[in-house]
This record gives C-alpha cells, sequence and structure tokens, in this order.
C-alpha cells in the first residue's frame, strides 16, 4: 500500500506546485506583452476611460455605429450566448424583431444586405468587433444623421479594420468602440 501512496503524494505536490504557482506566473508573465499589460486594453477619450477594447458594448444612437447584439445585455459578468438554436421559434422572433429595427432606422438598405452578425447574439454576448462589411452598411445612416460626408466615414471604417493576426488567423475586424471614439473626435 505504501507503495501506491508514496508517488501519488508526490504526483499531487508536484503538480498542486506546477499548477496552482508555476503556471499562473507564466501567463501572468505573458500577459505583460500585451495590449494594456494583462489589465485589458482601455480605450481613453478625453482623458477618461470609456470602455474596455476587447468587451462589447451597446451603441444603438443612430449617431453611431451600432455594434453585435448581446444576449446577456452586454453583461461581462454574465457572458454568453442565448442558447436558442436557429429554428427556435421564440429565437426567430427575436432576430426578426431585429431586422425590423435596422430597417427602420437604416431604411435605404435592403433586407437581404443585412450583415447577419447585425441582426444575431454571439455565443459570449461579447463581441467587440464587427467585419468591415458590418460597418460600411451603416455609414450612409451616420452621414445622414451627423453631416458627414460617406467617403470621410468610409475612409474611417478603412482607418480602424484590423487585419488577420499574421495576415491568417481570422478574419479582418472593426472594433466598434474605438470606432465610435474617433468618429466623435471628427
Amino acid at each position: 500500500m505504501k507503495k501506491h501512496i508514496s508517488p501519488a503524494l508526490r504526483l499531487t505536490g508536484v503538480m498542486l506546485v506546477l499548477l496552482s504557482v508555476v503556471y499562473p506566473l507564466l501567463v501572468a508573465g505573458f500577459a505583460r506583452f500585451t495590449p494594456g499589460g494583462g489589465a485589458g486594453e482601455t480605450v481613453i477619450a478625453n482623458g477618461k476611460v470609456v470602455g474596455f477594447a476587447r468587451i462589447g458594448q451597446s451603441f444603438r444612437d443612430d449617431r453611431y455605429f451600432n455594434t453585435r447584439p448581446s444576449a446577456v445585455g452586454y453583461n461581462a459578468a454574465g457572458s454568453g450566448g442565448s442558447n436558442k438554436g436557429p429554428s427556435n421559434p421564440e429565437y426567430l422572433k427575436q432576430v426578426q424583431a431585429r431586422i425590423d429595427t435596422f430597417l427602420v432606422h437604416n431604411p435605404d438598405i435592403r433586407r437581404a444586405d443585412i450583415p447577419v452578425e447585425l441582426v444575431t447574439a454571439s455565443g459570449s454576448g461579447l463581441d467587440p468587433d464587427l467585419s468591415p462589411g458590418a460597418a460600411k452598411i451603416q455609414v450612409a445612416r451616420i452621414a445622414r444623421v451627423r453631416g458627414i460626408s460617406v467617403d470621410r466615414l468610409n475612409t474611417l471604417v478603412d482607418a480602424h479594420t484590423e487585419s488577420p493576426l499574421f495576415g491568417l488567423f481570422g478574419p479582418a475586424r472593426v472594433n466598434v468602440l474605438k470606432l465610435n471614439v474617433a468618429l466623435d473626435a471628427l
């Protein structure tokens, strides 16, 4: 019996040190090299922190680029999706309501041209980014409301489009918070 317990206790001690001391310190060390140094990348406007770049926030005013809908009301403490499948009648009503609302605020857009990400929530409910196409489809509305040229807004979207990681991994994306802060700065 001692033959089996002694190695098990040693292995437990080694794993305890590795997983509760060494691994967290290693992750914290790597985090120092990320934007924000591991504390999250804050977005600052007029000397104040207006949000975190990697947590989605609600923008529904016609003066701003709208974000992706959230199933959790943009509550970072309760991140998660709706868990409703694409054939769920309640989910379909919710998506239809989002489409109708989008069309009311963007009357020059055809229903078939609405990017799916503007009417469906993400798995986390906190996506901070949109595709460049989803941002550009909103340009006409914002140009009309703010009195800014469409070309200037398209240039702003292009300037805030982030390329895929190493040009290979993931899609091009636009951080909505950073884009809206830059829009206010115009």
